[in-house]
């Protein structure tokens, strides 16, 4: 079985009569005639590179070998969409190797060296794949293939909540606020108060198919490049765990923003292959090409997010929390003995990552929820406390009285009190402004009671210019606040 997309290659072969660490064994041995360089090696296979250069094509071959067959497959290092056939000539060479060897040691008089085929009848890098190829290799991007089974998986998931919100009415290129938070889109005022799922839904939730298709191709690259590196188990939980830690920085940061895509996971993929590059896993020389690579796209990422509307706080808390994880499955790599997927470093990280999410989501205060039900509040006292407008004509001075000190002026204070107590909150712009005048306000109300009070306790007509002066101020206030919303 063959498959591949624009920039990788795979191919299955049976094993026969071989035991697997015959195949390895015999696969390293055709890797070293290729001068390919080995990386990471396991009781299962390995991963080779080329040694192209700098400003040349390079390619990673890796070999695994599960359930009696070998998966050999080929992924360029660098950011491209297509590899003019390199990967597959790659492939092919290595399994011309493979038989080679195979021939000389049936054949004990053959000369044990084999001369690698030169560059000129293995990869033809001037001939562009033709449509039918290249419609397949499209195609293939969206199987689940050895090597690259769970990345074509998590592009299907995406695509189809895609499809479902277009189905639904959303718009196609700029869906409103309230269509994504109704999809599964973070946003804190609603994801702290119990939505908690949201951390999850929102990595599948795109706020347009531009929005879609950059991160798709984000995606695809990633994928190739670090999916036969970890392995499905690994490469699933990493993907999920990145993308809650990157929600959960959402909400650390922003107060209003609607936080929905798949680039917060993203870039924890791009963080667990940087923390990856750290080690000697991978071959010095393909480090460097691989660390270029992705280094560019961190930093324009980053940077292009700096202008606005975009979720640079998912981008980062993503970042970081994959370079965590990437460290914590480090120890897996390196200790062969257990057999893969190593479950033990896959669930300590996983309780890492979700310990410290949830402790910060716990801890997080939702003020702006805590607002809107200080304002609830503040309506229902001053309903109350404008009930002395209500007062009958014939009302007796003493109830009046009584009414204006120990009701009217009561309520006021305690919305005074409560508008005050809004000061500790981390609240938007507008909201702080409106609070402002919504001191006023109950100060201009404290003080009208205050006037009236006195008009009727010292039966005294004085009063009514100096109240009629504050009731147009309080009426200039109250125009201000519906203009601020």
């Amino acid at each position: 079985m063959t498959t591949g997309s624009n920039s990788s290659y795979t191919e299955e072969r049976a094993l026969g009569a071989l035991k697997p660490r015959e195949f390895i064994s015999k696969a390293r041995e055709a890797a070293a005639h290729m001068s390919l360089t080995i990386g990471y090696a396991g009781d299962n296979g390995f991963t080779a590179y080329t040694g192209n250069g700098a400003f040349s094509w390079n390619g990673v071959l890796n070999v695994k070998v599960a359930d009696g067959r070998a998966c050999i497959s080929s992924h360029s290092t660098a950011y491209e969409t297509i590899d003019s056939g390199k990967n597959k000539d790659l492939v092919a060479t290595f399994l011309v190797q493979l038989d080679a060897l195979s021939d000389n040691q049936n054949n004990t008089n053959q000369p044990a060296g084999i001369q690698q085929p030169s560059e000129d009848e293995t990869m033809s890098a001037d001939e562009a794949p033709t449509k039918s190829q290249s419609f397949k290799n499209l195609l293939s991007i969206f199987v689940p293939a050895p090597g690259f089974f769970i990345t074509p998986i998590l592009i299907n998931l995406n695509i189809l909540v895609f499809i479902g919100m277009i189905a639904a009415g959303v718009s196609v290129l700029t869906p409103d606020g309230e269509s994504l938070v109704r999809w599964g889109a973070n946003f804190k005022p609603v994801t702290l108060e119990g939505q908690w799922w949201r951390l999850l839904t929102n990595c599948f939730v795109h706020i347009g198919i531009l929005h879609l298709l950059l991160n798709m191709y984000a995606l695809v690259y990633i994928g190739g490049l670090l999916e036969p590196y970890l392995g499905k188990a690994r490469f699933l939980a990493a993907y999920l765990l990145a993308g809650i830690a990157a929600s959960v920085t959402s909400l650390w940061w922003h107060d209003l923003t609607i936080s929905a895509g798949a680039s917060g996971a993203i870039f924890g993929m791009y963080g667990v292959f940087l923390a990856m590059l750290t080690s000697d896993l991978i071959e010095k020389e393909a480090r460097r090409s691989l660390l270029t690579s992705i280094s560019i796209f961190v930093g324009y990422n980053l940077l292009y997010g700096l202008k606005g509307g975009i979720d640079n706080a998912a981008h980062i808390g993503g970042l970081i929390s994959g370079f965590i994880i990437g460290f914590g499955f480090l120890p897996g790599f390196r200790n062969t003995e257990e057999p893969s997927p190593q479950w033990k470093p896959i669930a300590l990280v996983s309780l890492l990552v979700l310990g410290v999410s949830f402790g910060v989501y716990k801890n997080l205060p939702n003020d702006l929820v805590i607002y809107e039900k200080g304002i609830k509040e503040f309506t229902d006292t001053e309903t109350f406390a404008l009930s002395v407008f209500k007062l009958p004509d014939d009302t007796p001075r003493e109830e009046k009285l009584f009414s204006l000190r120990d009701e009217g002026l009561n309520y006021w204070n305690q919305n005074l009190a409560l508008v005050k107590s809004f000061d500790q909150l981390h609240l938007p712009e507008h909201l702080l402004k409106r609070n402002v005048l919504l001191k006023e306000y109950c100060e201009l109300r404290i003080k009208s009671y205050e006037l009236m009070y006195r008009a009727i306790a010292e039966d005294s007509p004085g009063f009514d210019a100096e109240i009629d002066a504050v009731n147009k101020k309080i009426e200039a206030v109250i125009e201000r606040l519906g203009d601020e919303g």
